[in-house]
């Protein structure tokens, strides 16, 4: 599948526009054209044409015959198989790539434990870039990185990430250069607000996404869209006061949530100095399984770490449901993992307070939600405007 390079295409035409309809009522199922017509606002007739041009570009197909009694109708679903949809995960300790299909199929993932902090803002990209490398079949259509920060969306910079050590990150244009790909094919955003996004995609209506790894971060959907705030920083909810005789925070505070919720500061409560609870070889994942473990076989230190973090979300996310009262709360990164024990302290403390009705669950997606809201994003590039990608010659 061959993307579009100098020749321009206008996004905004009448045409363009009707072939992204029907490309985004697709993203639900296989369709009949009677049911693009109505679900698009499109005039029947114009249907068939506009599904020959997305069929000559790669990105829709027959799909048989819809069931009934009256006069059969085909069926047509995407395709876009080698619709290319690329997700870049930055953590402060690894690295990910997730490839999907338009279709949001998988067809290759792989990550790398490293420093992040350690390798700096260009050898980070260098390494990102590597992976990103290692994975994709072929150019993307288009590209969507997840950072732990502050980001200005719409200029795709990572304005600060304390776990990393960058401000003003310019990481679309430095993994532009590094891919051969246009800046505006690459998207950047806060982990957080990924997850959020990959929750709804997978089903999940107007929420509240908590996400926890070495930062916590908060995101938040309503009518399918993320609310981000005037500048783009909505949902920082790591820096709710929680506990007013707590640790001094990064940010200048005291007490914050990210004192008690950041992963290493849950470790820290849950095991002593030299422990191998705390060895970063194991990376995020091997140290949740080590403390889940704990758990489970009565580890009483353990156990009453998990159960103050509990309380600890509790206490923040009461505050973020009187402003906000989400439908759900969803428990995103290690704290899904942990949900079996962290559910009933968080209602217990949502319970006291009179809007604490927000139903608390953990993500479904677990800690792979931030990449593949990314994918989810990377993808919309291509369902906003089809003629990126060219139709195949005759």
């Amino acid at each position: 599948m061959a993307i579009t390079g100098t020749r321009r295409v206008d996004p905004a035409s009448p045409r363009t526009a009707n072939l992204a309809a029907v490309l985004r009522a697709l993203r639900a199922g296989p369709l009949s054209r009677t049911q693009l017509a109505a679900r698009c606002g499109i005039a029947k007739s114009a249907v068939p044409g506009l599904l020959t041009e997305l069929a000559g570009r790669g990105l829709v197909r027959p799909a048989g015959i819809l069931p009934g009694n009256g006069r059969p109708s085909r069926l047509v679903e995407l395709h876009g198989e080698d619709a290319y949809a690329l997700a870049l995960g930055i953590e402060a300790d690894r690295l990910s790539a997730l490839v999907t299909d338009l279709s949001g199929r998988v067809l290759a993932e792989r990550a790398e434990t490293v420093d992040v902090a350690a390798l700096g803002l260009q050898r980070g990209m260098d390494e990102l870039a590597d992976l990103a490398h290692r994975v994709l079949p072929g150019p993307p259509v288009g590209v969507a990185i997840s950072v732990p920060g502050l980001v200005d969306s719409a200029a795709a910079v990572l304005r600060l990430a304390p776990a990393l050590r960058w401000r003003d990150a310019e990481i679309a244009g430095l993994m532009a250069a590094r891919l051969n790909l246009p800046a505006d094919a690459i998207a950047v955003d806060n982990d957080a607000n990924l997850g959020a996004l990959a929750e709804t995609a997978a089903g999940a209506g107007d929420l509240f996404y908590l996400g926890g790894g070495t930062a916590v971060g908060g995101g938040l959907v309503s009518g399918g869209a993320i609310l981000r705030g005037a500048r783009g920083f909505a949902g920082e909810v790591g820096h709710i006061a929680v506990d007013p005789s707590g640790e001094r925070c990064s940010c200048g505070r005291t007490g914050c949530l990210e004192t008690k919720a950041n992963l290493a500061a849950v470790l820290r409560a849950a095991a002593p100095p030299g422990d191998p609870l705390h060895d970063p070889a194991l990376g995020v994942e091997g140290r949740v399984a080590q403390l889940k473990h704990r758990v489970r076989q009565g580890d009483q230190r353990a156990a009453t770490a998990v159960h103050d973090l509990g309380v600890a979300l509790g206490i923040a996310l009461s505050t973020v449901v009187d402003v906000l009262d989400p439908d759900v709360v969803v428990l995103g990164g290690y704290f899904a993992e942990l949900a079996d024990w962290l559910v009933e302290p968080i209602r217990v403390e949502l319970a006291v307070r009179p809007l604490g009705h927000a139903r608390v669950v953990p993500s479904r997606l677990g800690l792979g939600a931030p990449l593949r809201g990314a994918a989810h994003l990377a993808a919309e590039r291509l369902f906003a405007n089809p003629t990126l990608v060219e139709e195949a010659s005759v």
